[in-house]
């Protein structure tokens, strides 16, 4: 314990720094505790504690101008990515996407208090057009509060943080171990949950060849678009598709087929809804494979904006 104290100590601020970037640029290493622990040690030694708040709100823009300049290069395949490998997939595409469509770049200055939120809204913000200058001045405020809490938190807890400290003192060489085994417990805590999501929605998936051939027929059925307002605005949507984030958008009867379809990895955000229609009363509800980016790349037909349309 003694060489873990010493290195909080010693290299406190680097720390710091580290911890608050891997975590702010996606990998799951709890960034609170190193930030509250290297303040608390901080106080006690009677230094300020305003080069911790520097540095933890300089290593969380950092890492999110990287994700902001990932989604003005890479737009909604970055999205999709980090939605995919996100430890919360539901959060970060039902969440994520309805804030952001509603609040926009200013929901920064709140979206590290939101689980799966932060690094896809600054990929968002990117893929959006967002101005840099309005970008860092949001994200700048948000990571300055989110900061700040952590700091707050160990000034007021200086006491605690150094009990805890003394009990982890106690156990000598283990110190060390016994941390690193709560971290990859945090972590397999939180794949467990992600696992256990999906399994959930596991459902029968509609082709985009097979949708297409139920909208020939006769009967065709109710095709539900899960998206936000910008992405239909910017690639278009299925003929016909009625627009819905939620079964209260829509008042529909109960119908024999419908379909959803989202733009996102899994098809979670179709399933999700999927999922509610059902317990609704739907009978037959399914998400279409691949969803929109399959039907478009299959070359059906889109329909566009009007003045997209005219611009064509």
């Amino acid at each position: 314990m003694d060489t873990l104290l010493q290195l909080i100590a010693t290299y406190g601020l680097l720390v710091v720094f580290v911890s608050v970037f891997l975590d702010q640029g996606g990998i799951p290493i709890p960034a609170y505790p190193p930030i509250i622990v290297t303040t608390a040690i901080t106080v006690d030694a009677g230094n300020s504690v305003w080069p911790v708040l520097v540095v933890a709100t300089i290593a969380a823009v950092l890492a999110d101008w990287l994700w902001f300049i990932g989604g003005r290069r890479l737009g909604a395949k970055l999205v999709r990515l980090m939605c995919k490998l996100s430890l919360s997939p539901d959060s970060c595409v039902r969440t994520t996407r309805g804030v952001y469509a509603r609040w926009g770049v200013s929901s920064l200055a709140i979206a590290k208090f939101i689980p799966g939120f932060a690094a896809v809204a600054t990929t968002l913000a990117g893929e959006t057009g967002t101005s840099t200058r309005r970008f860092l001045l949001f994200d700048g405020i948000g990571a300055l509060l989110w900061s700040g809490v952590a700091v707050a938190l160990g000034v007021i807890f200086h006491h605690a943080v150094d009990r805890v400290l003394l009990q982890l003192e106690e156990l000598g060489h283990y110190a060390i171990p016994v941390l690193l085994a709560l971290v990859v417990a945090f972590v397999a805590w939180k794949w467990l949950r992600r696992r256990h999501f999906l399994h959930q929605l596991r459902m029968a998936r509609i082709s985009v060849d097979e949708l297409h051939h139920l909208l020939e027929g006769e009967q065709p059925p109710l095709v539900l678009d899960v998206r936000s307002p910008d992405q239909r605005a910017a690639s278009g949507w299925i003929p016909g598709a009625v627009f819905a984030f939620a079964p209260g958008d829509v008042d529909i009867p109960v119908q024999d087929e419908v379909v959803v379809y989202c733009d996102c990895p899994n098809e979670i955000s179709a399933a999700v809804l999927a999922r509610e229609l059902q317990q609704r009363g739907f009978r037959r509800v399914r998400p279409l494979a691949g969803g929109f980016a399959a039907w478009k790349e299959s070359g059906r037909q889109v329909n566009l904006p009007i003045s997209e349309q005219m611009a064509a």
